[in-house]
């Protein structure tokens, strides 16, 4: 209900309505929502039918899997580095003696295999080649590159989307394989100085406490996160409006829903998978 007027001499006074509409605020947070699922359904229907033009997808995915693998390597590696450190010299300071030492092996090597391994990983590339994805094909949508690409009969789908999400999906499990490695290894070197633990000793916890379905599970959530990386800011840039400063909003939401869509999958497949 729109403010009401009334006029009392010279001074004009306000008679204050409803502040908001919850109800409309509501709805059209719904329909917003809708509206995004409908079509991010529809850009991965286009990217299947493009599957068949694999002449103009597998050259591209090829040069977009080496700026995303080799390209993200190194700062992985260091995130997997830190965080296996400092899961260790935690662990160090926990421990009382009340338990066998072995046991904060499996608890490192299991927490960088389960939890911090692939997500630490997703979330760096998140903002790493999510913010990219977004911020390249939004500049291609506000300079009407993508327009001219429609305009001669080429499907941008196949040219731009369907490389970088391919690319990104079947390279952050890699990243991940080596994140885990790495999380580990510096781990086992931190645990010798803040444990005093033997390389026996970590050994056999590291594989007391082991399942082979853990490599899976790091896996499954790895390939998990590709998506969201890839998928959400492709999406995104692919729908960038109002020039400079909608390639700007595009990149930031870009960034975010693939952190938040990240945060849930872990979520969702631990509850799935690990029961």
């Amino acid at each position: 209900m729109a403010n009401k007027w009334r006029l009392t001499g010279s001074y004009a006074v306000i008679k204050e309505g409803p502040a908001l509409d919850v109800r409309r605020l509501i709805g059209r947070s719904i329909l917003r929502a809708t509206s995004h699922v409908g079509r991010i359904a529809y850009l991965m229907w286009e990217m299947v039918r493009g599957l068949s033009e694999w002449r103009i997808w597998v050259p591209r995915a090829v040069e977009q899997a080496v700026h995303v693998g080799y390209g993200s390597l190194f700062i992985v590696l260091l995130t997997a580095g830190f965080a296996g450190g400092v899961t260790s010299l935690q662990a160090g300071y926990q421990y009382t003696g009340g338990i066998p030492v072995y046991f904060a092996a499996g608890v490192i090597v299991e927490s960088i295999v389960l939890e911090l391994g692939p997500v630490l990983t997703g979330l760096i590339l998140a903002g790493r080649i999510g913010a990219r994805y977004a911020a390249e094909l939004g500049t291609m949508r506000v300079t009407e590159q993508i327009d001219a690409l429609e305009s001669l009969g080429r499907s941008p789908v196949s040219h731009l989307i369907l490389p970088r999400v391919i690319a990104g999906t079947l390279m952050v499990p890699v990243l991940v394989i080596f994140a885990n490695a790495i999380g580990i290894g510096a781990g086992w070197i931190a645990a010798k100085s803040s444990l005093g633990i033997s390389n026996a000793d970590f050994i056999y916890g590291a594989r007391y406490f082991f399942r082979p379905f853990d490599l899976y599970y790091s896996m499954i959530k790895s390939f998990a996160f590709g998506l969201a990386i890839t998928i959400v800011p492709c999406y995104m840039g692919f729908s960038t409006k109002q020039g400079a400063e909608g390639v700007g909003r595009s990149t930031t939401a870009a960034v975010v829903s693939a952190s938040i869509l990240i945060l849930f999958f872990d979520v969702a497949l631990a509850k799935v998978l690990l029961q």
